[in-house]
């Protein structure tokens, strides 16, 4: 991606003019690599540092994170002391991802402290790190290294900068000394990586936008333009791929992927950020919080198949039940004409027409009494049996079909307490334990997804099974439409009529939400059933979550993402 340390020197200008005297009010960690400052200046702004998404970077950010009930130890020391303290400078030292915070915080008695906050965007992970006004390290998000290295980031040691790389300064570089340092370059090797080698700040990205962009015209001239494109500023750009969606950002627009791609200017770089990021981000939170629920249910679900799979061999097996009766009856009618010992017997078969023949196996051991008796009590039992195995057939059916829906409930939670809900429903369900705490735990009410339609209806859609049966046997009056992606695990969706007809636009907006969230996502249309509400049956015993309906219509439906956040209720 395109976050390297030239990028960060156009956005350290536009975090400088947004930060510099602003206050911190606020101060959470949604994740383990995330911290987000909350502060106020000309307006209030919501800092970001770190990202999930395995590319660190620090901007302002309009995304909303859940706060975790209990905040980590480092979100604490950083409460303690940032919360109230003002931004005197923000600066990037020399060329590199690092940004610096000085700031001056309450003391004890009310007077300024000073203190730091170095910000490393180098690596996989970014570190941030908490000074006192002498730099001394009082706290950081990730230690490294020892007490006898001297780069080591721990607390009580002196915070040192990286160790700068030996390469050119492309920034501080007039164009003769540009095209000086060009006409020197080794032949044999890449453009790209010449490029990499020699200038300091700039990314693999950017170096083959030089090579591109230097093809029949030498490179001088691209590198020119880029040391004053970014002492302009930079340039804000976002690269789409092929269908719009994301794929890349940059300083300056990226010409090297050509036709297919398009190039978005935005306003700001933290604007430009959030376009890129903030669906990833999100994702990869969830992806990271699911991951427990995902193996208890996966683990579940697979159990629940393997003994599926048993018990319908076990009923397969059954099913010659009847030839153990019919060799009961054959050897009754015959007992007149054998004795014990006999090892088999070869009589009239009158199950399959006049003059066939059966032979059958028998005991030596038992009278012929006792051989026939044996033959009904096997068919008593393979009946029996296969009465048992078809229930628990049916019930193992039934319990896989809900682990089903409860993994499609983990892939569509959009929240820190969608996941928390269904950990919820997987312990009431005996499939996860419970923690151990002296404390009971007030959770909060979750409620479901809210939309409204073009004509003003409002739509609801439940998040998790337990919404589901809330929304639809509860929560719903019974002349409501109810909506449901046809034999696909997904939400109930429940269109309130107000008393009246819905119009036909709100009817196909609530089936494509219903579409939309369900396992037919993918799909370019999805059967969606609706009826009404009164419709809904729980069945007998029913995991949460699961109806039954007999009379409904079917509709073919879109599960079109734009139009669902188009009506989503804010």
């Amino acid at each position: 991606m395109g976050f390297d340390a030239l990028f960060l020197r156009c956005l350290t200008q536009e975090l400088r003019r947004e930060l510099t005297g602003a206050k911190i009010e606020k101060i959470h960690q949604p994740a383990r690599g995330t911290v987000v400052l909350t502060g106020r200046g000309e307006r209030r702004w919501d800092l970001l540092i770190g990202g999930s998404s395995g590319s660190p970077r620090i901007q302002l950010t309009d995304e909303e994170f859940e706060k975790p009930q209990e905040p980590p130890m480092f979100c604490m020391l950083l409460r303690k002391h940032l919360t109230g303290a003002r931004i005197l400078e923000v600066t990037q030292p020399a060329t590199d991802r690092v940004l610096l915070l000085r700031l001056s915080a309450p003391g004890m008695f009310g007077e300024g402290e000073e203190r730091g906050l170095a910000v490393e965007l180098i690596g996989h992970a970014a570190n941030v790190i908490l000074t006192d006004g002498e730099g001394v390290i009082t706290g950081c998000l990730y230690r490294t290294g020892s007490a006898e290295d001297s780069r080591a980031v721990q607390p009580g040691m002196r915070y040192r900068l990286p160790p700068m790389q030996d390469k050119r300064e492309l920034l501080t570089m007039t164009d003769e000394e540009i095209g000086s340092a060009v006409s020197g370059f080794e032949p044999g090797r890449s453009l790209d990586r010449r490029v990499l080698e020699s200038f300091l700040g700039v990314s693999p990205l950017v170096a083959r936008e030089m090579a591109f962009r230097a093809e029949g015209g030498g490179l001088a001239a691209p590198l020119t333009a880029l040391r004053d494109t970014v002492l302009a500023g930079g340039e804000p750009t976002l690269v789409t791929g092929p269908g719009g969606a994301p794929f890349d950002y940059s300083y300056l627009p990226i010409l090297q992927y050509g036709e297919g791609y398009g190039l978005t200017r935005y306003d700001t770089f933290s604007a430009l950020l959030d376009a890129f990021y903030a669906k990833k981000d999100a994702a990869e939170r969830r992806r990271q919080r699911a991951g427990e629920l995902r193996k208890t249910a996966v683990n579940a679900r697979n159990r629940v198949a393997r003994r599926l799979a048993a018990q319908r061999q076990e009923l397969l097996e059954t099913e010659d039940r009847d030839r153990l009766r019919q060799c009961g009856d054959i050897i009754t009618a015959n007992l007149y004409a054998m004795k014990k010992g006999q090892r088999e017997l070869t009589a009239e078969d009158f199950y399959a027409g006049e003059g066939a023949l059966r032979t059958i196996p028998l005991d030596p051991l038992k009278t012929p009494q006792q051989n026939a008796a044996k033959y009904y009590k096997d068919y008593a039992r393979a009946k029996s049996a296969a009465a048992h195995l078809t229930e628990q057939i049916a019930s193992g059916e039934s319990e896989l079909s809900y682990l089903e829906s409860v993994l499609d409930e983990i892939d569509r939670a959009e929240t820190e307490q969608d996941l928390m809900d269904i950990r919820a429903e997987l312990q009431g369900a005996g499939l996860l334990r419970a923690p151990k705490t002296t404390t009971r735990q007030k959770r909060r009410p979750s409620q479901p997804m809210r939309f409204r339609s073009s004509a003003g209806l409002l739509i609801r859609a439940g998040r998790n099974n337990a919404q589901n049966d809330a929304l639809t046997l509860r929560d719903s009056a019974k002349t409501d439409l109810w909506f449901h992606a046809q034999k696909l695990h997904g939400a109930h969706v429940v269109l309130s009529c107000e008393g009246g007809a819905p119009d036909d636009e709100s009817v196909r907006e609530a089936a494509a939400v219903a579409a939309y969230y369900s396992q037919g996502r993918g799909a370019a249309k999805t059967p969606v059933d609706v009826t009404e509400v009164r419709q809904i049956k729980k069945p007998a015993g029913g995991r949460p979550g699961m109806v039954i309906y007999h009379t409904y219509r079917t509709v073919m439906a879109e599960p079109d993402e734009a139009l669902v956040e188009r009506l989503r209720i804010k």
